[in-house]
């Protein structure tokens, strides 16, 4: 089974460079608000175009995680947070643009976790908020077509874990990002059930967050250092997806911990081959 190098960085040059000397096969971009400024945006793009000069076909670009103070919640409504919800629209729109425009991929959050209960307390019960979030990524699904993927989170509008819930996100034709350790954590550590999700969930999966955890806060560990169990988890991906170490860095310029879960999981797969 071949592992792919997936590093992730931001449009810092200095943070590409440091990515592309190990010849990833897979970059993602972490993006926030500034680069949706003219400028921002301009600047994004051509360090898009920079990463796939130096021959790095599969480029993700990772939505924004925040706007201002607060996380950018799909599920945050229009009448009451009309200046999230603007943000959320026009980023979005912005990022398929580019991602049409240089054939590459955008990663939207289906959900976060830490201001999601204020905004589904505006709506009458917890269905209805899922079904808004729903017809909001309906919505994007339909703009971004083969350019767009929504992302699990560790909140109850749009998390893996449940089959009831994966049923939902599968009848909507979604194209998938699976967070393994956001599934972790929504299970409790519970490692039958995140081998279940990513079985469930297999052939709609276009992209993996490769990363471990304790399974109960958000830690983004170093492959081998939690209680995800790999060897299991491995047979379970989908071959024609691709992949990042979405790991916690102690240093943004150095992709250090990202080498060593790389490391790690194809010694792994070389011993299960």
């Amino acid at each position: 089974m071949k592992i792919l190098l997936g590093l992730k960085g931001s449009s810092n040059l200095a943070q590409i460079d440091d990515r592309l000397q190990h010849h990833p096969d897979v970059y993602e971009f972490y993006t926030d608000a500034n680069d949706f400024t003219p400028d921002g945006y301009q600047h994004l793009y051509e360090a898009v175009q920079y990463v796939q000069s130096h021959g790095v076909k599969k480029i993700v670009l990772h939505h924004p995680m925040k706007f201002g103070q607060t996380h950018a919640e799909i599920v945050a409504p229009e009448k009451q947070f009309p200046k999230l919800y603007r943000f959320i629209e026009d980023t979005t729109m912005q990022l398929i643009r580019l991602a049409k425009d240089l054939d590459v991929q955008c990663l939207i959050h289906g959900a976060y976790a830490q201001e999601t209960t204020e905004y589904i307390d505006c709506y009458p019960d917890l269905q209805t908020a899922q079904q808004a979030a729903f017809d909001r990524l309906d919505r994007f699904a339909k703009a971004g077509g083969e350019h767009i993927m929504f992302e699990n989170s560790i909140a109850s509008v749009f998390s893996y874990g449940d089959p009831v819930m994966e049923d939902e996100i599968l009848r909507h034709h979604y194209r998938l990002a699976f967070d393994t350790s956001h599934c972790f954590i929504w299970l409790h550590g519970n490692n039958l059930g995140l081998q279940g999700s990513l079985s469930h969930l297999k052939d709609q999966i276009v992209h993996y967050h490769l990363v471990d955890s304790m399974g109960q806060t958000h830690d983004s560990l170093t492959l081998g250092t939690g209680k995800i169990d790999w060897r299991e988890v491995l047979p379970r991906l989908n071959p024609n997806a691709t992949s990042i170490y979405e790991i916690n860095l102690k240093d943004q310029g150095n992709c250090q911990e990202q080498l060593q879960s790389h490391a790690y999981l194809t010694e792994l797969a070389q011993k299960l081959d």
